[in-house]
Order: structure tokens, then C-alpha cells, then sequence
């Protein structure tokens, strides 16, 4: 396929091949605003609204707590990678219609050749994708719109909201929480940071960093992931007099542990595995760490002003004319501190859930590990049912909890991905939409059990074959 002059042709065509969306049928309920409620719009949050309407399912609302779509997800954002980490062919938003994916958007505005010679997608391509994914199928999430707290009401939850007109209150059958890292329990920041040092001297890599101050002033980066690479890459890029990056390790984590469980047999069916497998799993992943991108490496080590610590972690800090810290017995001084050191998975520390979020399963409550593999940070994760839903720490106590789903990287213990990202889409959306489809037909069966067996108009009537008829 050559550049069109109509990028959109193919799109158009697949759209008008595909049929119309099938109308809504789950039946109205008095006092029911949505049948769900999807709380973030970025691309997870946009992907499964559409699945969500291709199954029939209406009624459906996104709530996006950005100002805007420039403002919404981490692409243009937190994101401060080049190319983005994941190869270019994963399936994505497209939810299997090739016609929807970046592959054929980027080919049918640069060319089947332009496509090929890309090794990974450039960020700035997937957010102008992800754009377009949005307009051309319609999918508008409500900007503005926070989710304060989930109130849980008989058979459905109220939403309180704080939109661009005030509070509002809205009510729910079923939410998911597509909410990214930092819905997935918040930013993870070192006490030795949060406790000895004002806001003002230091952020985490989610936080919106205007890098240009950073020009002309020494800047220390904690963690060695590919988030604290990427912040000192741009940190460097944007003329800072020095740049150094605090490892905890002896070396860089270079392995990339998940791949050897990539396969569909291990993707496809890993929440059945037994809990001691998921758990080992997980903290395999943990013992080998997180790596950085080849790219996000090479875009600091070209600084002759960067410097890298190894086996270097931060265990004090004082303010004196900007950051000291003592590491290995040499004296640092920064005028500027990021933390590079991801998020909890802690969803039941997220302020929306704070009237249940001591009522729901996590690992702690359904697993003891071995003693060579405790670990804390993995035992706050969320304990998830099937269908990705939260469930009760004790029987009965919190039945409700059930109709929560989450698509975050809390997830990532129960399903062997960090949830809600690219990789997980494929699997997981069709579960979730599933799973949905399947509570709802269930609760309402008494009225749909009605429609399935209402009198139904004759297609014709004997006179068409009367004719025909013989003794």
C-alpha cells in the first residue's frame, strides 16, 4: 500500500465492513446513570470503551482527570522516552482490526517502506496515533472530570466527581479502573527524599519537571530504571551542568526477565497458574530488576557531564544550599533530586477507594511466600479474580468489590504484566468486556429472559406457498 491521499480510506472501509455497533442491550435501570463507568482515557481507557460498545454494551462514560487531550496518558507527559519501549508489531488498540492499528495508520500516511525501516515507535507518533484512534472512532472521554470517591449503594456505586462545573454526583453499575501507574496505588518516592527534603527540591519522574530551570545546575537522579534514564537524558539534552545517577545495584539490570514467559501459552493462561508460580513470577522479575532501553542508556553516556554510581544507594539527605547526601563516603551536592523509583501497587491506598479499601484481597492475605522471597512492595498488590475484578478480603463483607476492575499495573502479580499497557491489551480487554457482559446479562436475566422468549413477527404468512401446497 503506497500513501493515499486519504490516509483514512482503508479505516473507513474496515468501519463500514464491520456493520454498525450493535445497539445497547442492557436494559435501563431507574436511578442508573451509566453501565460503566471507565476512569482514565488514555489508551487503555479509549480501547475499552470501543470494545465495550462493539459487544453491545451502552451507557458507557470514560472520566479523564487531564485538562485536555494534550494533558491526557503519560505520552506527552511523564513519557520522556524517544522511542517507546515495547516492539512496533504488539497487538495494541486495534483489538485485532489491523485497519485500527498504529501499523496501518503510520503506513497509510508514510508508506509501507517508511514503516519497515522504524525499529520502535517514535512517542511522538504513537500520541499523534492514539489521537486519531480517539476522533476517527468516536471515543470521547469527559476532561475535567476527577473521580473523588466510590460510594458504594445497594447494587451500583455513586461517583463523586469534581468537574469543570463543581462536585457532581453520578451513579454506576460497573467501573474499571484504567488509571495507569499512578492509579495503580501512586508514586513510589524514598522516605530519604520525602522526609529530610522540601517539595521543592525534588520530584518523581510522573511529575510535570520543567527541565529548562534544570540548564546550568547539577541534578541527581535515584533509580537506574528506564524512567530515570529517560529524566536524565532530558535533563542533559535541556543543558544541565552535571547529571548523576544513584544505582542501587552493582550493575545495570540487563536482562529482560519476563520475555522467557512471553509465549501464548504462558501469556494467554498465566492467571491460571498456582499461586506459588504467579508469585515467584513476580518476584523474579523484582530480584532481576527493571531494565532500561538500549536508546535511553546511550542517550546519557554520550554526556561526557553524566556520571553513573553503581551500588550506590541513597540512605540520607540534608539540605544545605540545595541536597547534600553522603554516599560511600563521598559528599554530593544537587540543586535538583528525581526520583526514578517507580510506583506502589497498592490500590487500596488510592484516596477514591477509601471507604473499602481495607475490604479488599491482597497478596498478603492469600499467599505466604517462601522466606527467600518475601517482599513487601508485592504483597500490597491486589489479589484479582478472573474478570480482573477486586475481591473480598473476608466473605460477604464486600460483595461489591467484584464489580471493580482493574486495568492498572496493581495487576501485575495476579497476571504477570504491568496491566493497562500495550502488552496486556490483547488478553485482557476481551476478559474484562467479557466479564462484564456476562454480569450484567446475569443480573438482568429476569427482563432479558422476557425479550428472549417475546412473540416475534412472521416473516410471511401461508399465503406465500399456499400454491405449492398438494394433497
Amino acid at each position: 500500500m503506497s500513501q493515499s491521499d486519504d490516509p483514512d480510506a482503508d479505516a473507513r472501509n474496515t468501519l463500514r465492513l464491520i456493520g454498525p455497533d450493535p445497539a445497547n442491550w442492557v436494559p435501563d435501570r431507574a436511578g442508573i446513570d451509566h453501565n460503566v463507568t471507565i476512569v482514565g482515557g488514555g489508551q487503555t481507557g479509549c480501547a475499552l470503551a470501543f470494545a465495550l460498545r462493539r459487544a453491545g454494551i451502552g451507557k458507557v462514560t470514560v472520566l479523564e482527570a487531564a485538562a485536555n487531550e494534550q494533558r491526557a496518558g503519560i505520552w506527552l507527559n511523564a513519557a520522556r522516552m524517544n522511542l517507546l519501549r515495547t516492539p512496533k508489531a504488539l497487538p495494541g488498540p486495534e483489538l485485532g482490526i489491523p485497519a485500527f492499528s498504529f501499523q496501518a495508520w503510520y503506513e497509510a500516511r508514510h508508506g509501507q517502506d517508511a514503516y519497515a525501516a522504524i525499529d520502535r515507535i517514535d512517542r511522538l507518533d504513537w500520541a499523534l496515533y492514539l489521537s486519531w484512534y480517539k476522533r476517527f472512532l468516536n471515543i470521547s472521554p469527559r476532561y475535567q472530570t476527577s473521580l473523588i470517591r466510590i460510594e458504594p449503594v445497594d447494587d451500583h456505586f455513586r461517583l463523586h466527581l469534581r468537574t469543570p462545573d463543581g462536585t457532581a454526583v453520578e451513579t454506576t453499575r460497573k467501573i474499571i479502573l484504567a488509571t495507569g501507574f499512578a492509579g495503580s496505588g501512586g508514586k513510589f518516592i524514598p522516605d530519604v527524599l520525602t522526609d529530610n527534603l522540601p517539595p521543592s527540591l525534588y520530584a518523581h519522574t510522573e511529575d510535570a519537571i520543567d527541565f529548562a530551570e534544570l540548564a546550568g545546575k547539577t541534578v541527581g537522579v535515584v533509580g537506574a530504571a528506564a524512567a530515570a534514564f529517560d529524566a536524565a537524558g532530558v535533563a542533559l539534552e535541556h543543558g544541565a551542568a552535571a547529571v548523576h545517577l544513584f544505582a542501587r545495584r552493582d550493575t545495570i539490570a540487563a536482562v529482560p526477565i519476563t520475555r522467557s514467559r512471553g509465549f501464548p501459552g504462558a501469556y494467554d493462561n498465566f492467571h491460571q497458574l498456582p499461586d506459588s508460580d504467579r508469585w515467584h513470577q513476580a518476584f523474579r522479575f523484582r530480584r532481576a530488576g527493571s531494565t532500561p532501553t538500549t536508546d535511553a542508556i546511550e542517550r546519557t553516556v554520550k554526556f561526557p557531564n553524566f556520571h553513573l554510581h553503581l551500588s550506590a544507594p541513597w540512605n540520607n539527605a540534608t539540605v544545605n544550599g540545595g541536597v547534600e547526601t553522603t554516599i560511600n563516603g563521598t559528599v554530593y551536592h544537587f540543586d535538583y533530586v528525581i526520583a526514578g523509583t517507580g510506583y506502589s501497587g497498592n490500590v487500596a491506598a488510592r484516596p477514591e477507594l477509601r471507604d473499602f479499601g481495607d475490604k479488599i484481597l491482597t497478596w498478603h492475605d492469600r499467599y505466604t511466600p517462601p522466606p527467600a522471597e518475601q517482599d513487601e512492595m508485592l504483597a500490597c498488590h491486589p489479589y484479582l479474580g478472573a474478570g480482573h475484578e477486586l475481591l473480598e478480603k473476608t466473605q460477604d463483607t464486600a460483595p461489591f468489590l467484584r464489580d471493580i476492575h482493574i486495568q492498572n499495573p496493581s495487576g501485575f502479580v495476579s497476571f504477570g504484566l504491568p496491566i493497562g499497557d500495550v502488552p496486556s491489551m490483547k488478553r485482557d480487554i476481551p476478559v474484562i468486556v467479557g466479564r462484564i457482559s456476562a454480569d450484567l446479562f446475569r443480573a438482568d436475566l429476569d427482563t432479558l429472559r422476557h425479550r428472549m422468549t417475546s412473540d416475534v413477527a412472521a416473516d410471511f404468512t401461508d399465503a406465500l406457498y399456499r400454491s405449492a401446497v398438494r394433497p
